[in-house]
């Protein structure tokens, strides 16, 4: 890659040196100035250790009018974009620390990338989760090669016992900090995006509480071209960066009750480091609604094959919902970066999108109870292409005459206009039928 300009002083603009609190303990307790060359460091650094993965053209363009490409980074070992901060990290560590081992207290992205990156480096690592972790998580942490340990019932109980055992033993308690280091292993997505789409206009990443990707993504991106914009996403319902950018410093009084929907973009705004980054280089941040991000999964899962947890989505979430009018036409570049959803949550997620989409409906009437009523409904329902997933019949707990049967049906359609001409053609035919709204 052939740099042109510097930018330098830019990014030397975009932060100032603030101490960290007493409560981390990584290894970069002091932070230093985020420059260039560090993110190409990183870069050069991990280039062995993690995928570098691709950025395609998306068959979403069409649909949305804007030419997207897809930075897939959930195809990464442990499905997240994470792993280039940790790798990075952890080849940063003096060797006598090293030999000791490492210590995380974390059930997302984070522990992961730490369980399976110390493990390669054959760092020893230490994972405590609560007992409210789900066991899929601590099964998929020992399988990449770390020790977990099961302790209290809250992620506050485990992060002090991992603290006390840090102090105990030696080892190094990490947590997921704006360090200089880890920023810029973070940072080398925005250089891989630069290079794999020519002329870029815009690059959008996932925000929240957790924004040093888009922090570190948008001080490469910025240097090699400040032409580009730089956006980031958020939850509505927590909209946390966006109060921290008002406020100036880092908030710590939004709390997100569907931590489990979205991960690790629901936690506090964790550095002033980041925060100062993305006041100084983010053009834009928007918030989208929990539909949205819902929508976008299913588009994903549909049309590009991708498995994805809401952090993954809530980028192109952002172009679902219309939120970045000012993008079409112009050629858009998405970080996915993350798929690492439950099963159990995806068949939830999955099964809300599609009725948000107004393709799975339902519907109640009451017909007659004589032998082929229910036939001709079914009839109905063919003639208009509609697929029954589920039919019920009540005959005991309804309020109408006797020898009568309430019958639920609940259906799948191609989209939004298919379901407005099932819904006229049962009306015209059972004028009593009752469409249950989502």
């Amino acid at each position: 890659m052939k740099i042109v300009s510097r930018n330098e002083e830019l990014l030397g603009d975009a932060l100032s040196l603030i101490p960290q609190s007493s409560s981390r303990t990584s290894p970069s307790s002091h932070n230093k100035l985020i420059r260039f060359e560090d993110i190409s460091a990183a870069a050069f650094k991990i280039q062995s250790g993690v995928q570098k993965t691709p950025c395609m053209y998306s068959r979403l363009s069409k649909q949305y009018g804007v030419d997207i490409y897809l930075k897939k980074e959930f195809l990464q070992y442990t499905g997240s974009v994470k792993e280039r901060g940790v790798l990075y990290l952890l080849t940063s560590l003096p060797q006598d620390q090293q030999r000791k081992g490492v210590i995380v207290a974390s059930d997302g992205n984070f522990s992961m990338a730490v369980a399976y990156h110390a493990s390669e480096l054959r760092i020893p690592v230490f994972v405590i989760m609560s007992a409210s972790t789900s066991p899929a998580r601590v099964k998929m942490c020992r399988e990449y090669g770390a020790m977990v340990i099961s302790y209290g019932t809250t992620a506050k109980d485990a992060q002090m016992h991992a603290r006390r055992l840090a102090q105990e033993n030696g080892y190094l308690y990490l947590e997921e900090e704006d360090s200089a280091v880890y920023l810029s292993g973070l940072g080398t997505v925005g250089l891989e995006m630069y290079e794999q789409v020519p002329k870029l206009d815009a690059v959008i990443f996932p925000a929240g509480g957790h924004c040093g990707l888009l922090a570190g993504s948008a001080a490469a991106l910025k240097h090699l071209n400040p032409r580009i914009s730089v956006i980031g996403v958020e939850s509505e319902s927590f909209p946390v960066l966006q109060q921290s950018l008002q406020a100036g410093h880092p908030a710590e009084d939004q709390a997100c009750n569907n931590h489990h929907f979205y991960g690790d973009v629901s936690g506090l705004c964790f550095g002033s480091n980041s925060l100062q980054l993305t006041g100084k280089l983010v053009d834009k941040v928007v918030a989208v609604r929990e539909e949205d991000v819902l929508i976008s999964m299913l588009r994903l899962l549909e049309y590009e094959r991708a498995t994805v947890d809401a952090e993954g989505a809530i980028g192109l979430a952002a172009v679902v919902a219309g939120k970045l009018p000012e993008l079409k036409g112009k050629r858009v570049a998405i970080a996915i970066c993350s798929g690492n959803v439950e099963l159990h949550l995806l068949q939830q997620c999955i099964a809300r999108a599609l009725t948000l989409d107004n393709r799975v409906c339902r519907f109640s009437l009451v017909l007659s109870d004589c032998p082929g009523d229910i036939s001709k409904l079914l009839e109905v329902l063919a003639r208009e292409e509609a697929r029954v997933l589920d039919i019920r019949q009540e005959r005991t707990f309804v309020t109408s005459e006797l020898f009568t049967v309430e019958v639920t049906c609940t259906v799948e359609t191609r989209d939004k206009i298919h379901t407005a001409q099932l819904r006229n053609a049962l009306l015209e035919r059972y004028p009593t039928a009752t469409w249950m709204e989502r």
